[in-house]
């Protein structure tokens, strides 16, 4: 299919062969239409049966909906055609027949439930809806990846099977691995940091993580994509600004190259880029403007994690992207620094959209004597992590960084009901397959 044109790019006056999906067909008697789509877009075939080969009517009327098919014919203009342009077909090819009962509409015009979508993804992408979600999380992982580059940072790739947890062995994924027990990486923190250490000093990762947490809502996954960043000789403030530099980044690349597909969602008036330096609000803030609204059943606490009911009061409040920063000590991980003056209090610093935390990142601690008392004091065997503290020995720089879970960065930035709709085969509790 060499010479094939995309339905976008057909023009009157030429012989063309298109190649797509059967998405409609119109029989009105005399004369009938096929709808033909791509990845481009739609052109109408005309048929005019008393003028036209029976074969030939017979194989484009008689191709169901969704088959995959070809067609040769001269291109003309026709204002009343969709895109003013209509082939009369010269030959037709079916590549594969579609089975009449489609377990979904591809075409939109009847819903379906999100597990019968999820069930049978080829043709929920087939929409125009499936379609422009997918699009727009390519364009926001290029624009990521490009403003990574501007910070000077190294597209690196970490293991996906670890002897040892990030932070333990809780709501890991257990495996064999050539009869030793191992586990499904759930975050490439500790490799990361190992990185910016090396001569590359600011690294960025974009993969997947597992997290066996037995969640089923609609925010969380089991198997996620992080979009991970760590730089040498950089504080939490340092490391603040590129996560607020990314977050625009990915705004402006959707905003600029995805103006079809926002319309398609119906936020074609309603995206906005985020603008200007985001809001850095204090932990014992957070605590007293949520507790100030009276909408939580029990007041929240000194120490105590922002549940999320906790986060949806404090997002309506403040409207849009905002940080939470100096959280207390005890509920960060260990590799998080405390403040050498109020060690009660850490470097660490989360994203929050209005709806959910977006980012969770800080500054490290690049001690090796603090950081095994940091092991210590949360019940962690440092020796089990001897491959990681090891390289603390030797020249360490001071360092931080983030990780932006990608399907939360797009639910948010479009507004989609459950975060499964972000991810093309999203595993959870329930779903294994496909």
């Amino acid at each position: 299919m060499q010479d094939r044109v995309h339905c976008a790019d057909v023009e009157p006056g030429h012989t063309v062969t298109v190649a797509g999906w059967v998405h409609e067909i119109r029989d009105l008697g005399g004369i009938a239409f096929v709808i033909l789509r791509d990845r481009t877009g739609r052109i109408q075939i005309k048929f005019e049966k008393d003028e036209q080969p029976d074969a030939l009517v017979d194989t484009g009327l008689g191709a169901a909906r969704e088959s995959a098919i070809t067609v040769t014919g001269a291109a003309e203009k026709e204002p009343r055609a969709p895109t003013g342009v209509e082939i009369v077909p010269e030959s037709i090819d079916v590549l594969a027949p579609a089975d009449p009962e489609l377990p979904l509409d591809p075409s939109g015009k009847v819903d379906a439930e999100l597990s019968t979508r999820l069930d049978n993804r080829t043709l929920d992408v087939r929409s125009e809806r499936g379609k422009a979600i997918f699009r727009i999380r390519s364009a926001l992982l290029a624009g990521v990846r490009d403003e990574f580059r501007e910070h000077g940072c190294t597209e690196i790739t970490t293991p996906k099977i670890v002897a040892t947890g990030t932070e333990g062995g809780t709501d890991l994924f257990p495996i064999t691995y050539f009869g030793r027990e191992a586990f499904m990486n759930q975050s490439p923190q500790l490799f990361k940091q190992l990185m910016v250490g090396s001569s590359l000093e600011r690294v960025f990762e974009i993969g997947p993580i597992f997290r066996a947490e037995e969640h089923n809502t609609p925010r969380h996954l089991n198997e996620a994509t992080s979009i991970d960043f760590e730089g040498a000789f950089l504080d939490h403030h340092g490391a603040m600004d590129v996560c607020e530099s990314l977050l625009g980044a990915a705004y402006e690349r959707v905003a600029t190259e995805c103006a079809d597909e926002l319309a398609i969602l119906g936020l074609a008036d309603d995206f906005s880029v985020p603008d200007g330096e985001l809001q850095r609000l204090g932990y014992d803030e957070a605590i007293e403007r949520v507790n100030a609204t009276g909408d939580l059943d029990e007041p929240l606490v000194w120490g105590d994690d922002l549940s999320t009911e906790a986060e949806r009061v404090l997002g309506e409040e403040i409207g849009q992207h905002y940080f939470i920063v100096d959280w207390p000590s005890e509920i960060k991980p260990f590799y998080i620094q405390s403040y050498d003056d109020d060690p009660s209090l850490s470097k660490g610093f989360d994203l929050m959209h209005p709806r959910m935390e977006l980012v969770s990142g800080g500054q490290r601690e690049h001690r090796h004597d603090e950081l095994i008392a940091g092991f210590e004091a949360q019940g962690l065997d440092p020796t089990a992590f001897e491959y990681y503290t090891e390289m603390f020995r030797f020249g360490m720089p001071p360092h931080a960084g983030w990780a932006y879970g990608a399907e939360r960065l797009l639910t948010t930035m479009l507004g989609l009901e459950n975060i499964r709709e972000a991810v093309l085969f999203p595993r959870d509790r329930q779903r294994l397959s496909p």
